[in-house]
């Protein structure tokens, strides 16, 4: 009897084994089929002369893009908090590249890579970044607010705001406003913001906006990922007729260090990676409709929208609030010191 049931459990954790490993396979396998449809789609989408800047761009998402931008020959502008490991980062993919180790170095018309240091968690460290940016480079292409940080303990950036509305929200606030003049003199142009589903759960509550009063770090980061796009609506409104175009997607669940903070049991952890393995998108699928976004002619003109798998979706009515949306703005502006 006991022979027999254990049989029965080898059999299904066999089945189970087989059932994620051909979840896993089978959508690679489909995705090496349409490899041909890809590079061709890529080849319309050449970034030769373009500039970008990826906030978080040494690992995930940012990385995944950051190569795909790079392959199809645009200047990309890695803007991470540790140099190092950004540094690193870029070594891997100009040898993935073949460009040349330089910072200009691509020729041939191939890309090019630049790290520079920025911490969104500084707003001194986003004012020197974009007052370089402004010094050093005369265009901008496309701006992609990728960079985030999720469910931390309750901390405070330098500046003394809840670390995830500081960062997720604040930083590239501030960044992107600094850096309109120059999205704008280089219209037609681009921003995308990486935002999240889990957004639904949030909820703009201006009387305790750094979380000083109740802080749940599940639902401060579903207020920062409803911040991002209440703020895109915000600027598709106000860039109207500008040439500059804002659009927020929510890459779906992907496998990257961005969970660093969630604690998962010691015995659980082999589990969780058998799943996440089998189900999670990996950082280059997640970032498909970020690359989708910075650099395809379907989109052209398209602004305010809301994406996800390199489609339009709908949005929640929190998320359409132009009341809340355009109050978040103003309050914004004086946190980081735009307004006095």
């Amino acid at each position: 009897m006991a022979a027999a049931a254990a049989a029965v459990i080898v059999a299904a954790a066999l089945g189970g084994g087989l059932l994620l490993l051909a979840r896993r396979l089978w959508p690679a396998a489909a995705a090496g089929k349409g490899s041909a449809t890809a590079a061709a789609a890529a080849a319309l989408c050449r970034m030769e002369g373009k500039t970008v800047i990826i906030t978080g761009a040494n690992s995930g998402l940012g990385r995944a893009a950051a190569a795909e931008l790079l392959r199809r020959r645009a200047r990309v502008i890695m803007a991470c908090r540790d140099p190092a490991r950004a540094e690193e980062a870029a070594r891997e993919l100009r040898a993935e590249m073949g460009l040349s180790s330089r910072e200009r170095g691509g020729g041939g018309g191939r890309g090019e890579l630049v790290v520079r240091q920025l911490d969104l968690a500084s707003l001194g460290s986003v004012r020197r970044f974009c007052q370089q940016v402004l010094q050093e480079e005369p265009r901008l292409d496309v701006l992609i607010n990728n960079a985030g940080i999720f469910q931390c303990p309750y901390m405070k950036t330098e500046d003394g705001f809840e670390m995830q509305f500081g960062v997720n929200h604040l930083g590239h606030f501030l960044l992107t406003n600094l850096l309109l003049g120059l999205l704008k003199s280089s219209a037609p142009s681009r921003i995308v913001v990486v935002s999240s589903k889990l957004y639904k759960y949030g909820e703009i509550n201006f009387d305790d906006l750094n979380s000083e009063l109740n802080y749940n770090k599940s639902f401060a980061y579903s207020r920062s990922k409803l911040a991002n796009i209440l703020f895109t609506r915000e600027l598709a409104r106000r860039l109207e007729n500008t040439g500059v175009t804002v659009n927020v997607l929510h890459p779906g669940i992907v496998r990257t260090n961005l969970g660093r903070h969630i604690h998962i049991p010691l015995l659980a952890k082999p589990l969780f990676n058998l799943v996440s393995w089998a189900f999670f998108k990996t950082p280059l699928e997640g970032a498909q409709t970020s690359i989708y976004l910075a650099s395809s002619p379907e989109v052209e003109g398209v602004s305010g929208k809301y994406f996800g798998n390199c489609k339009e979706e709908q949005l929640l009515p929190n998320a359409m609030d132009d009341l809340v949306a355009r109050k978040l703005w103003d309050i914004s502006e004086v946190m980081v010191g735009l307004l006095k």
